[in-house]
């Protein structure tokens, strides 16, 4: 048992070692440990890392009855002014280490995104490089390891992992519409039309309603955890976090805090290989939020609560894996990728509900660098109201690995996005979403 814990610590340092650019989907890895720890004996003052993917990506969507094509779910994020495209989607560069070399009880990690994301692309135009990370995690008790700054917060283990560990070049339609929080206008914001290309190209605006950058699955607060041996391979990872609710905008505009929870335990099956595992885990998300419903020209927002929670289960076991997590929802549910330009729902999705999960699977051919994936993955949002949506996704991928530090990847989105309800609202929304088609898309990723 000694030799696997130590190949493990070695593993994980040496993840740790490469800004954790794992270039395969890392599904049994503690990603709090990876993320805010730096490995003991181990650490460097200042480790420089950093990630590049730069891809192409069509939208085979067509047009509405109207000729209208142009709606969010048929037009290529963040921009959301075009079906195809090559795009920068992510460029990151960060720091992290201990910062006195002599004592490895505080760490500290950095992180800049200067690629076109979601993060620094808003209805008020492009911005230059956002700061997505910054946090310090002091390591003087047992047990109670205490991080502070902006970081991602525990939750779900798709939000948590880092980017350059993702298989898919988009994500699940569940994590994308529930945990990819976007932020209202101070004031009430109607439904932009849906616009033909000329509208477009002449307004020179892109269909993004909101102007706050997404919250990149991150909050700024304080969090203690920590991971423990339970014996038999065995691992138990525990979270307590108390953040502002604001994503990376370091502000707290409604005065409330946010509560976020995590529990995982992992079994460690090194006997069949070095990097496998099988996680258990089950997280919460609690908060409140600033939103104005009113159809009106003052600003007079209220709060309402934005409850998440779910469960899930990772297996790897070389050559195969399989992931599968189920999310809930309780308020603040809005329609659209990246920035929608829907405010809310026509029933109110400050108060609305919703629920979904993926299921994702893998296979590594033997004795190659390619591997072969798959993921279904389903979203039912405003459950029981007048305009329930369901958008459901098979993504189909191949990647190629040249080395432990970039990839190809290629992946193909079968997509079936409706209104389910027999309503006026869903015959209006089913004219827009008639058309929603496939996509395909090429990446390239290298790390530093």
């Amino acid at each position: 048992m000694g030799d696997k814990k130590l190949f493990k610590r070695t593993l994980i340092s040496a993840a740790l070692a490469l800004g954790f650019t794992v270039t395969n989907t890392a599904s049994a890895y503690d990603w709090l440990m990876m993320q805010g720890t730096e490995p003991a004996a181990a650490s460097v003052p200042a480790h420089v890392f950093g990630f590049v993917q730069a891809g192409f990506m069509k939208d085979y969507s067509s047009a509405n009855a109207t000729g209208n094509v142009y709606v969010p779910p048929k037009l290529l994020g963040p921009n959301l002014d075009a079906q195809s495209g090559f795009n920068i989607s992510h460029a990151q560069v960060g720091v992290r280490g201990t910062g006195f070399p002599l004592d490895d009880h505080i760490n500290y990690f950095v992180l800049m995104e200067a690629g076109n994301t979601g993060l620094n692309n808003t209805s008020t135009g492009k911005s230059g490089p956002v700061m997505t990370d910054a946090s310090v995690t002091l390591n003087y008790i047992k047990g109670a390891r205490v991080r502070v700054g902006l970081f991602k917060t525990p939750g779900s283990d798709e939000g948590m992992q880092s980017t350059i560990a993702t298989t898919y070049m988009d994500f699940s339609e569940v994590t994308n519409q529930l945990l990819l929080e976007r932020f209202p206008n101070a004031v009430y914001t109607g439904n932009i039309l849906p616009q033909t290309q000329a509208q477009l190209q002449a307004s020179g605006q892109p269909l993004n309603g909101f102007a706050k950058p997404v919250g990149g699955f991150r909050d700024s607060g304080v969090q203690v955890f920590d991971s423990f041996d339970m014996g038999k391979d065995w691992s138990l990872t525990y979270a307590a976090m108390i953040g502002q609710g604001s994503g990376i905008e370091l502000n707290n505009l409604d005065g409330k805090y946010d509560t976020y929870l995590y529990l995982a335990t992992e079994k460690n099956l090194a006997s069949t290989g070095p990097a496998n595992g099988l996680k258990f885990y089950v997280w919460s998300q609690s908060g409140q939020r600033l939103a104005d419903v009113t159809n009106d020209t003052v600003a007079n927002p209220q709060l309402y609560k934005r409850d998440r929670s779910g469960f899930g289960v990772d297996y790897m076991a070389r050559p195969y894996r399989v992931s599968f997590e189920y999310i809930s929802a309780d308020g603040m549910i809005f329609e659209g990728p990246d920035k929608p330009s829907y405010t809310f729902v026509s029933t109110n999705g400050s108060t609305a509900k919703a629920n979904g999960w993926y299921l994702d699977g893998g296979w590594y051919v033997p004795n190659t660098k390619w591997e072969l994936d798959a993921r279904y993955d389903t979203v039912d949002l405003n459950t029981g109201a007048t305009d329930e949506h369901t958008f459901t996704k098979t993504t189909l991928g191949v990647q190629y690995n040249f080395n432990p530090k970039a990839h190809v990847t290629l992946n193909y989105e079968l997509r079936d996005f409706k209104c389910t309800a027999s309503t006026t609202a869903c015959t209006n929304a089913n004219k827009n979403l008639s058309g929603v088609g496939n996509k395909i898309g090429m990446q390239v990723t290298t790390a530093f």
